[in-house]
C-alpha cells in the first residue's frame, strides 16, 4: 500500500468489481470491513465511505437481521462491466471513432469514456460501447488515410504522462512477478490482497488510458506491456486466490464461492 493514492471508496469499488461481481454482487459488511483492514484502511473510513456511497447512489445497502448487505447500484454495475472487457477479454484495436458534439457533457461522461476535446463543444474517442447514452450528437467515424497524422492526432491525450504512470505500475509488481517466478509460493491472503492491489492500480490506470489504436501510439508503447504484464501476473495468482475468497469472504448467503462461471469465463479470457 505504501505510496498508493488508495481512498476507502476506491478500493471498496475494486473489491467489488473484482471479487464480489463475478460472485452475486452483494457483500457482507464485516466482511469488507475485515479485507479493508488488511490494507491499512480502518473500519471507521469503511463504514464512513459506504454511507457517502449510498448517499451518493453508488452503493445499495439492505439489512438481514443484524448484518448489513452491500452491492454495486444498477449504473455502476454496468460501467464495471465495461472495465472488465478492458481488465480480462482479449485486446481488440479499435477500428473506428466517435465524433461527438455535447453541449451538456459532464465531466465525469468525458473520463468514463476517455474523451478528448476537440474544440468547443465537440468531443474525440475511439468508439465505445453504450455511448448512446450521452445527450449529444454523435458521428461514427474511420479512418481512410492517415500517415504520420493519427500518432499527431494521438497529442490530443496526455499519453507521457499516463506512460510514466504505467512504468510506476510495472517497478511496483515486479518483483512479486519475479518472486512467483522463481517458484515462491504465497500465503492465500497474501495472493488475494497482491492480486486486488494489481487489479486495483491497473483498473485506475485504464480510466485514464484512451485505448487508441496501435497505429497513433508511440514505438514501444508501455501501456501494452503493461497489458500483457497485468495478465501473466493476475493468472498467475488466481489459483491461490480465488481458493481464499470462500474463506475469507461472506455475502448474503454465506460465504462467497471459490469459483462461478464468471470467474472461470474470466480466467478463459485472460489466456
Amino acid at each position: 500500500m505504501d505510496g498508493l493514492p488508495v481512498t476507502a471508496a476506491s478500493l471498496i469499488l475494486s473489491i467489488y468489481c473484482d471479487i464480489v461481481l463475478p460472485r452475486g454482487g452483494v457483500l457482507w459488511m464485516g466482511s469488507l470491513i475485515d479485507i479493508c483492514d488488511r490494507l491499512g484502511i480502518r473500519e471507521n473510513l469503511v463504514r464512513t465511505a459506504a454511507s457517502r456511497m449510498v448517499s451518493a447512489g453508488r452503493l445499495q445497502g439492505q439489512r438481514v437481521g443484524r448484518r448489513s448487505f452491500y452491492q454495486l447500484a444498477p449504473s455502476l454495475e454496468e460501467e464495471f462491466s465495461e472495465t472488465d472487457q478492458l481488465l480480462y477479454a482479449p485486446y481488440a484495436d479499435p477500428t473506428a471513432w466517435t465524433l461527438t458534439f455535447a453541449p451538456d457533457l459532464t465531466e465525469r461522461e468525458a473520463r468514463r469514456y476517455r474523451m478528448a476535446r476537440i474544440g468547443g463543444d465537440v468531443w474525440l474517442c475511439p468508439e465505445r460501447p453504450n455511448m448512446h447514452q450521452i445527450d449529444g450528437v454523435m458521428f461514427r467515424a474511420e479512418v481512410v488515410t492517415s500517415g504520420e497524422s493519427l500518432a499527431r492526432l494521438a497529442m490530443l491525450w496526455d499519453l507521457e504522462t499516463l506512460a510514466s504512470q504505467y512504468d510506476a505500475m510495472l517497478a511496483r509488481f515486479d518483483g512479486l512477478d519475479g518472486r512467483i517466478r522463481d517458484g515462491c509460493d504465497l500465503e492465500p491472503e497474501d495472493a488475494l490482497i497482491a492480486r486486488l492491489l494489481l487489479a486495483h492500480v491497473y483498473r485506475e490506470l485504464l480510466a485514464s488510458d484512451p485505448g487508441l489504436p496501435v497505429a497513433a501510439l508511440p514505438p514501444e508503447w508501455r501501456g501494452s506491456r503493461a497489458r500483457r504484464f497485468f495478465r501473466a501476473l493476475y493468472a498467475a495468482l488466481s489459483p491461490v486466490a480465488d481458493a481464499h475468497v470462500a474463506c475469507m469472504l461472506q455475502g448474503r448467503d454465506g460465504p462467497l464461492a471459490a469459483q462461478t462461471d464468471q470467474v472461470k469465463a474470466r480466467m478463459v479470457a485472460l489466456q
